[in-house]
């Protein structure tokens, strides 16, 4: 059974959709589902008395054995609900983690979820084993002793030590990654957004990959992270990343904080939203929050309109009224309007490449070594005098700042100007 509550003040966009959704997404059978209005939560059940009882009655006459509330539970509220209506009770966070443990698949994916169900089960603890009061005891060891409740505790206070050092190990090993990527300049743009509004089937279209793609909720929970190149222009680093939702538990964004830094890094963020979604604003502004919370606020935003297959809306740019781009109507699945997207995307971040040949003395070795890291090598030879010859593609922005850099050192290899555009 499904419990939706509204409280007064509080604006309903979808009226539960996205709450039964949700639940189906995690493998439940529903078999009700019951919205109830109340002006301030009740302290002891959230509901009060009387709905409680009324819950109560629909679940015995149902012979539910779940019931999940679209609400964040206290431990008490939690205990006392489940001790009214006789079955388990399973709040929105608690729904969340589940289904995040279902689709967790890379080492730090499960790593992350696991830390975040430990640190809410700590606070969810309560008598533990009740056939034995103490665990410890017996000839030669009598004292104190440890009631199963701290032993539970300790124990799992020790497993989430156990996960955060090795989170930081997974996270010194992406750095080390990002550090070797960033060595090459290329910017990198990283898709955000609301939960199943298309960021993984936008991915595919853009870097023509197969990462995992789905008409499900928080279908991708691993970022992927591909190289994008665009014809005249430098590549781009595009990253897809987790969905996000609106009232995102907060220890669950604190655990894929490793996660998400790759959204801190990005230069430009490409905001992904459903079109047809009927809240679409609402999602807009949750993705929005979420983004302030890990600090990414500043990072130039491009909103991306997707499904207008769905819509009707015609592909392509929208404009403010002062002519500025606001964002760029896509379709992922058909393909209709990418090149504007690409096109918008190349001008907030991508610069212009340049194909360029030099001849290197073997004494410029350090030199030839920079050209492997920041340019793309089209053909490389070396004559009998070990003089290497050099064909390569390079942005605009690299070549000038070598230039000048080797100039100022008196290296006249670098007098050679690009010849023609990397696009041919």
């Amino acid at each position: 059974m499904l419990v939706h509550v509204v409280l007064q003040g509080e604006t309903d966009p979808d009226d539960g959709a996205e709450f039964s959704h949700l639940a189906t997404d995690s493998g439940a059978e529903v078999l009700a589902f019951l919205s109830v209005q109340r002006d301030r939560p009740d302290p002891a059940t959230f509901l009060g008395r009387g709905k409680v009882a009324e819950l109560a009655e629909q679940v015995s006459d149902l012979s539910v054995d779940l019931v999940l509330f679209d609400r964040v539970l206290s431990p008490v509220q939690e205990r006392n609900l489940e001790r009214a209506l006789q079955c388990r009770v399973v709040d929105r966070v608690g729904l969340i983690l589940d289904i995040f443990a279902r689709r967790a698949h890379t080492h730090e994916g499960k790593l992350q979820v696991e830390l975040a169900q430990l640190t809410r089960l700590r606070t969810r603890l309560i008598r533990g084993w009740t056939h034995l009061e103490r665990q410890r005891g017996g000839i030669g060891l009598r004292g104190p002793g440890e009631t199963q409740l701290e032993t539970d505790r300790r124990l799992i206070g020790e497993r989430i030590r156990s996960l955060r050092e090795r989170l930081v190990k997974v996270a010194a090993h992406r750095a080390t990654q990002r550090r070797a990527r960033q060595r090459a300049p290329l910017p990198t743009v990283a898709l955000v957004g609301y939960t199943n509004a298309g960021k993984s089937s936008l991915f595919n279209a853009l870097t023509e990959s197969s990462s995992y793609a789905a008409d499900r909720l928080f279908a991708t929970l691993d970022p992927a992270i591909r190289r994008l190149q665009i014809a005249g222009h430098e590549a781009i680093l595009l990253a897809d990343t987790v969905g996000f939702l609106r009232d995102l538990p907060t220890d669950l964004i604190a655990a894929f904080r490793a996660t998400l830094e790759e959204v801190n890094q990005a230069q430009l963020l490409l905001h992904v939203v459903d079109g047809s979604a009927p809240d679409r604003d609402a999602q807009i502004a949750a993705v929005d929050a979420v983004l302030t919370e890990i600090g990414a606020d500043e990072i130039p935003r491009l909103l991306v309109l997707n499904k207008v297959d769905l819509t009707g809306d015609a592909p392509g740019n929208v404009y403010e009224g002062s002519g500025n781009l606001m964002a760029v109507r896509v379709s992922a699945r058909s393909g209709a309007g990418i090149p504007e997207l690409l096109r918008a995307m190349t001008q907030r971040v991508g610069r212009s490449m340049l194909r360029a040949e030099l001849t290197l003395t073997p004494e410029e070795g350090a030199l030839r070594a920079r050209l492997h890291r920041v340019a793309s090598i089209v053909e490389e030879s070396f004559d009998d005098q070990g003089m290497a010859h050099l064909i390569f593609d390079i942005d605009d922005l690299t070549w000038r700042r070598m230039r000048a850099q080797m100039h100022s050192s008196g290296c006249q290899a670098m007098d050679a100007p690009p010849t023609i555009p990397a696009d041919g």
